[in-house]
């Protein structure tokens, strides 16, 4: 659906791009991440054709965004990170509004009506938009990056500055929306990203520096593929069961932290998966697990540490995570969880 080769961005004497790299197939619901200035938004203009590119081919569904601009965007549906709302038009007016500008084909009051019901703005539909919070506010964007029903959809902070609950209906509102759209979706809550996305793209000082499912990056990331089981059952009966689960190489109990119930930190072989082992004997011998997780890297630790700039500064050259700069970053948290064991 979207295919970027060699893009190359230049400001003046400033290279913002350089030499990105990637494809994003029909359907999938892709994160890109990056602190601010890395170039994030510098892409996902050019991919809508906002940007020109100085350098390289964005292709959007075959055609390409430089040379066929026009049947390239009439795939894609933006939202910016500020949507250009007029706030003095009615919800509808607006997304009328959009429809007439994109040249639409389908039957306008149909098609608008099904996009106010899919992104639940029935009960704003006939108010000035300068009068709806922001939390409607945003839901309207996205309704007008829907006018046309685009294959692919370019969020772009969607849940800027919203209080938790319209966080949480906009994630709602994008999950649902993967289902039929492929999605590039910007932010800077990683919980978001990881709730919503199963593939993330990292981005730095212009560069794509990882382009993995945030689950693929723990795991190659991660020294400590260990678990904390927090068990109910006598300590030597459980100690029993974690015991007998294959793969497991050692268990360690580490005290009582809850009434009646104790951790255990459970070591596996070659840094073998064994949650679904685990859990399924526990429950076979009747013992409630109330929690299990993994201290594997989440993906706010990996983002943090690809991307720390006192750390990695020979990184950023890299256009990808080579098994040499994997080695480096495995000592790296082995160093630290050794100090942290001596203190």
């Amino acid at each position: 659906m979207i295919n970027v080769s060699g893009l190359s961005k230049r400001y003046g004497t400033h290279l913002a791009v350089e030499n990105a790299n990637f494809r994003i197939s029909k359907g999938e619901v892709v994160g890109f991440l990056g602190p601010n200035g890395a170039g994030k938004s510098t892409i996902m203009n050019i991919l809508t054709g906002y940007l020109s590119l100085t350098q390289g081919e964005v292709k959007i569904d075959g055609f390409n965004i430089m040379t066929d601009p026009e049947l390239a965007k009439k795939r894609i549906g933006y939202l910016p990170e500020i949507p250009p709302l007029y706030l003095d038009m009615t919800v509808r007016e607006y997304l009328y509004f959009i429809y007439n500008l994109k040249k639409v084909k389908f039957p306008k009051k149909a098609h608008i009506d099904e996009i106010i019901r899919l992104v639940r703005i029935t009960e704003v539909e006939g108010r000035l938009i300068k009068n709806l919070s922001k939390g409607y506010r945003q839901r309207v964007g996205i309704a007008g990056a829907l006018v046309g029903n685009p294959d692919v959809l370019i969020l772009d902070e969607p849940t800027v500055g919203l209080d938790p609950k319209q966080i949480i209906e906009i994630r709602d509102l994008i999950t649902k929306l993967g289902k039929n759209h492929t999605i590039i979706l910007s932010s800077h809550i990683l919980s978001e990203v990881q709730a919503v996305c199963k593939r993330v793209i990292i981005i730095n000082r212009g560069h794509i520096i990882a382009d993995d499912t945030p689950e693929n990056l723990s795991k190659t990331l991660s020294k400590d593929h260990s678990l904390v089981a927090r068990i109910i059952g006598k300590e030597d009966d459980v100690m029993g069961v974690l015991n007998s689960v294959k793969d497991v190489k050692s268990v360690e109990c580490l005290g009582e932290l809850e009434s009646g119930s104790r951790d255990y930190h459970i070591i596996p072989e070659d840094d073998a998966d064994i949650r679904a082992d685990v859990t399924k004997r526990l429950a076979e011998r009747q013992k409630v697990l109330l929690s299990l997780r993994s201290n594997e890297l989440t993906l706010e630790q990996i983002f943090l540490r690809i991307t720390g700039e006192d750390d990695m500064q020979g990184f950023f050259k890299k256009e990808e995570i080579t098994e040499e700069v994997i080695e480096e970053i495995k000592e790296e948290i082995n160093e630290e969880n050794m100090e942290g064991e001596e203190e």
